[in-house]
C-alpha cells in the first residue's frame, strides 16, 4: 500500500511538472523563417560586357532567422531576433561574413506602449518609409532601388550598438526612433547613427516620413562603430536623409508617390556594393546630393498573380557633375503555394548630364554599366517559411 502511494505521489507530481512546463511553454515561442531566392540575371552591360549568370538574392535577399517572444504578463513580453545573411548560389555568409549580419537583437515589448530593442538593427527608413517604395516590398526589392540606394529604402545600412524604440498603435498612427552609438570614448560621433520615423494608416490611405543623421559611416578610425566598413553607402563625414511619401489602396490596385533627398558632406567615396564595382569608388568633390521622385503601382488581377512597376527620376549632385538619372522597373511574380512563387523582373536606368565625370549607370544588385545606360532582367524561383 505505501508502495502504491508513493507511486501516486511522484506520478501527481510528475505530473504537475509537465503541467506546468507545458503552461511555461505555451508563454513562449520560437519560430523559424526565412526566404529562398535564386535564378537566372541577364545584364546588358556589366563592366564593358553582357552577361548571363545563375544567381541568388535578386528580388530579394536570402536569409533565415529565429523569432522569439516570451510572455511575461501584464501585456509585457520579451522579444529577440536573430537573422542571417548568405549567398544561396554559394553558402557565402553576407554582410562581410556575419553570423548573424542582418539583425541581431533582444528587447522589451509592451503591448500598451511599444517596444524597445538593442542589437544590430535596420534603421527606422526601413520600416516605415521603405514599405512605401517599391523597393522595399515584395513586388520590387534590388532592381527598383533608387541610385546607390542613396536612402537607404532598400535596407543597405545595418546598424550596430543600436537602441530601437517603435510604438504601439494609436489609431493607425506609429512612430519610432533609433540611436547608434560609436562606442568611441572621447569621439562620440565617430561613426553613429540616429533615425526618426512617423507612419499614419486609415482606410486605403498609408503616408509616412522620416529624417536620418550619419556621422563617418565606415570609418576607418573606429571600425567597430554603429556603421561599419561594408555597411556604409557612401563613406562622407556627415549623411543626411529625409523623405515622405503615401499609398493609397482601391480594390486589387495600389498607387504610391515618394519623395526623398540624401545631402553628403565631405564625401570621399561610394560604397563599392551601392557602386558595383570591386571596389570603392572615389569622389574628388565633397559635396553631393540626391533627390529622388518615385511613383509605383501594383496591381493583383488574380488571387495567385501580382503586377507591379516604378518609374524613378533622380536630381543628382555628384563629383562635381550634374546628373540626371531615369529608371523603369516592371516585375510579375505568380504563387504556386502560399509560399513559393516564380518571380520576373526588369529594370532600366539612363544616366543624363555626366560630363567628363565618368559616373555611369548601375542598377542596385548588379555590376555597374561602363555606359550611361543599364538594362537587367531576371527570372527565378522565391520561397518563403
Amino acid at each position: 500500500m505505501k508502495e502504491i502511494k508513493k507511486i501516486l505521489h511522484y506520478g501527481g507530481l510528475s505530473l504537475g511538472l509537465i503541467a506546468c512546463s507545458s503552461v511555461s511553454h505555451a508563454q513562449s515561442s520560437v519560430t523559424l523563417y526565412g526566404i529562398l531566392a535564386s535564378g537566372f540575371v541577364y545584364t546588358n552591360n556589366a563592366g564593358g560586357h553582357s552577361n548571363i549568370q545563375q544567381a541568388s538574392g535578386l528580388p530579394t535577399s536570402n536569409r533565415w532567422g529565429l523569432r522569439g517572444t516570451e510572455d511575461l504578463g501584464n501585456g509585457l513580453s520579451t522579444v529577440f531576433v536573430l537573422e542571417s545573411g548568405f549567398d544561396l548560389s554559394t553558402g557565402k555568409l553576407g554582410q562581410n561574413g556575419r553570423l548573424f549580419g542582418r539583425k541581431a537583437y533582444v528587447g522589451l515589448s509592451d503591448a500598451r506602449l511599444g517596444t524597445l530593442t538593442l542589437g544590430r538593427q535596420y534603421q527606422t527608413t526601413n520600416d516605415y518609409l521603405a514599405p512605401l517604395a517599391l523597393t522595399g516590398t515584395f513586388a520590387g526589392g534590388s532592381l527598383a532601388a533608387h541610385p546607390y540606394d542613396n536612402d537607404d529604402l532598400n535596407g543597405s545600412i545595418k546598424s550596430n550598438n543600436a537602441v530601437k524604440f517603435q510604438s504601439a498603435n494609436y489609431g493607425g498612427f506609429q512612430y519610432g526612433g533609433m540611436y547608434g552609438f560609436s562606442n568611441a570614448a572621447g569621439s562620440f560621433a565617430d561613426s553613429r547613427v540616429y533615425s526618426f520615423s512617423a507612419s499614419y494608416v486609415t482606410g486605403g490611405l498609408t503616408v509616412a516620413s522620416t529624417y536620418m543623421h550619419l556621422n563617418n559611416g565606415g570609418s576607418a578610425t573606429n571600425p567597430n562603430g554603429a556603421v561599419a566598413t561594408g555597411d556604409s553607402t557612401f563613406y562622407a563625414s556627415r549623411q543626411d536623409t529625409w523623405g515622405a511619401g503615401a499609398n493609397y489602396t482601391f480594390g486589387a490596385a495600389t498607387v504610391g508617390l515618394l519623395f526623398s533627398q540624401t545631402q553628403l558632406g565631405n564625401a570621399t567615396a561610394i560604397g563599392s556594393y551601392a557602386a558595383g564595382t570591386s571596389s570603392n569608388v572615389k569622389l574628388t568633390n565633397p559635396s553631393a546630393r540626391f533627390t529622388n521622385y518615385e511613383f509605383n503601382g501594383r496591381y493583383q488581377p488574380a488571387a495567385n498573380w501580382t503586377l507591379s512597376a516604378a518609374y524613378t527620376f533622380t536630381d543628382a549632385r555628384l563629383d562635381g557633375e550634374h546628373p540626371k538619372y531615369q529608371q523603369l522597373t516592371v516585375q510579375t511574380a505568380y504563387l504556386l503555394s502560399k509560399r513559393t512563387d516564380l518571380f520576373a523582373a526588369a529594370a532600366y536606368q539612363h544616366v543624363g548630364s555626366t560630363g567628363k565625370s565618368g559616373i555611369t549607370a548601375h542598377l542596385v544588385g548588379l555590376s555597374s554599366s561602363s555606359t550611361n545606360s543599364q538594362v537587367g532582367v531576371e527570372i527565378g524561383i522565391r520561397h518563403r517559411f
